[in-house]
C-alpha cells in the first residue's frame, strides 16, 4: 500500500499550485443519491460494515497504565477498551454476563469491573471473577463467559478496534492499518477531549473536513485570511486520504533548502482514516476525531487533542500553544463548518435535489464514497 509523500514533496506541490492558481483535481465527478443520507436501511448496512473494519478508537496515550478505561458506543455497540496489568490493551463489550448491565461509563481507572446490578466482577483481562452467592448459579461455567472480547489492536499511537471479525477477508482488512500516519508520539500530552452532537448524517459531516473547495465562502473572516481558497494537495493511501491546507506562510519557504524544511506552522494535514476517522496535524496541536454514526440524522464526534512533540519547545510551552491552537479553531471554523452540515440535513427531506454532485475540487469525498459503495456492495454478497 503507497505510502503518503514527504513534507518536501508536499511544500513543492504546495507553492506549485500557489504560483499557478492550481490545485489537485480529480479526473471524474461522482453523483451520491441523497437517499444514502436517509435511508434506514442503508444506514444498518453502514454501521455493519464499521463493526468489521479497523476503527481508531483512542489514542494510546489516553490509557497510559494498567486499569485505564475508557467506555463508550462504536458503530452503536457500547464497549470497553481497556489497558490490561500486562502493559497489552483489549476490547470487551460493555456488558455483564448475568443480564447484560452496563459495567462502566465514560473513563477512568479500575482493578476489576463490578456489576453495579448483582456486583458480578471481572478481571482486566475480561475473565469472570466472582458471582456473588455463587450457589445459586449450579451449573454456570465462569470459565465461558467472561467478558465478550472483540479485537483490540495498537498500532502507530492508536488503539483500533475490530469488533466483528472479518473472516472472508482479515487479511485486507488488517492492511488498512499499514498507511496509518506514525505521527502519535509517546511524549505527546492529551490535553483536552471534546465530545460534540453534530445534527447530520454521519457523512457530511466526514465531507466537510474533505476538501478546500469552501474555504474562502464558508471561513471568510477565520481561515480564509490565514489560507488560501481551493488551493489543496490530496494524496490516497488504499481507502485512506490526506488532504493538506496550506497556509499563506507557506511561501516563506521559497527560499530555503528543502532539506530544511519546517512545516508544522505553514500546513494543515488533514489524515481521513477510512471510514469515519479523521486525525489532523496542526500547527502546534493534534487532533484525533471519532465520527460516530447515532441515528441516520445524528453524528457523535469524540476528539482527542494532543500536544505536538515536546522535545523542543518544553512541556509548558506546547502545552501553552496547543491551548491557543485549538481555541481558534473550535470557536471559528469547526463551528462554521458545522452551521453548514446541519443545514444541508434540514434540506435532504425537501425534495430539491435527487443526488449530491461532487466534482473535480473534491477528490477526497469521491474517493471515500468509492470505497464506501464498493465495500458495502462486497460486504452484502459476501
Amino acid at each position: 500500500m503507497p505510502s503518503f509523500m514527504s513534507d518536501q514533496d508536499v511544500v513543492a506541490r504546495a507553492l506549485s499550485h500557489i504560483e499557478n492558481k492550481t490545485t489537485d483535481r480529480s479526473d471524474e465527478t461522482w453523483r451520491e443519491p441523497v437517499e444514502n443520507y436517509q435511508n434506514a436501511d442503508r444506514f444498518e448496512k453502514e454501521l455493519a460494515l464499521l463493526r468489521t473494519l479497523p476503527i481508531p478508537y483512542c489514542p494510546s496515550a489516553s490509557l497510559t497504565k494498567s486499569g485505564d478505561y475508557i467506555a463508550r458506543e462504536a458503530a452503536k455497540t457500547p464497549l470497553i477498551v481497556v489497558r490490561g496489568r500486562d502493559g497489552n490493551v483489549r476490547a470487551f463489550k460493555n456488558a455483564c454476563r448475568h443480564r447484560g448491565t452496563e459495567l462502566v461509563a465514560g473513563k477512568g481507572c479500575a482493578g476489576a469491573f463490578v456489576c453495579p446490578y448483582h456486583g458480578w466482577s471481572y478481571g482486566l483481562d475480561g475473565a469472570l471473577l466472582g458471582i456473588p452467592h455463587e450457589d445459586g448459579f449450579p451449573d454456570f461455567d465462569k470459565l465461558a463467559n467472561g467478558l465478550a472480547e472483540v479485537t483490540a489492536i495498537e498500532h502507530n499511537g492508536m488503539i483500533f478496534v475490530i469488533q466483528q471479525d472479518p473472516a472472508a477477508d482479515r487479511t485486507a482488512a488488517l492492511d488498512m492499518l499499514d498507511a496509518v500516519p506514525d505521527v502519535l508520539k509517546p511524549d505527546q500530552i492529551i490535553f483536552a477531549e471534546t465530545e460534540t452532537l453534530v445534527e447530520a448524517n454521519w457523512k457530511l459531516h466526514l465531507e466537510s473536513f474533505l476538501e478546500g473547495y469552501h474555504i474562502k465562502p464558508a471561513h471568510k473572516t477565520t481561515f480564509f485570511p490565514f489560507g488560501y481558497d481551493n488551493v489543496n494537495v490530496i494524496e490516497f493511501s488504499g481507502p485512506h486520504a490526506r488532504v493538506t491546507f496550506p497556509f499563506r506562510r507557506i511561501e516563506a519557504l521559497k527560499d530555503v533548502a528543502p532539506e530544511e524544511y519546517k512545516v508544522s506552522d505553514k500546513l494543515t494535514f488533514v489524515n481521513h482514516l477510512f471510514p469515519n476517522v479523521v486525525l489532523a496535524e496542526l500547527s502546534h496541536h493534534l487532533s484525533l476525531g471519532v465520527i460516530e454514526p447515532v441515528s441516520i440524522n445524528q453524528t457523535k464526534v469524540t476528539t482527542y487533542h494532543l500536544t505536538r512533540s515536546t522535545d523542543s519547545a518544553g512541556e509548558n510551552a506546547a502545552l501553552e500553544a496547543a491551548r491557543r491552537d485549538l481555541a481558534f479553531v473550535n470557536e471559528t471554523g469547526q463551528k462554521e463548518d458545522i452551521a453548514m452540515v446541519t443545514g444541508i440535513q434540514k434540506s435532504l427531506h425537501s425534495g430539491a435535489n435527487a443526488v449530491f454532485t461532487f466534482g473535480a475540487f473534491e477528490p477526497a469525498i469521491i474517493h471515500f464514497h468509492k470505497h464506501m459503495s464498493r465495500r458495502l456492495t462486497d460486504f452484502g454478497s459476501s
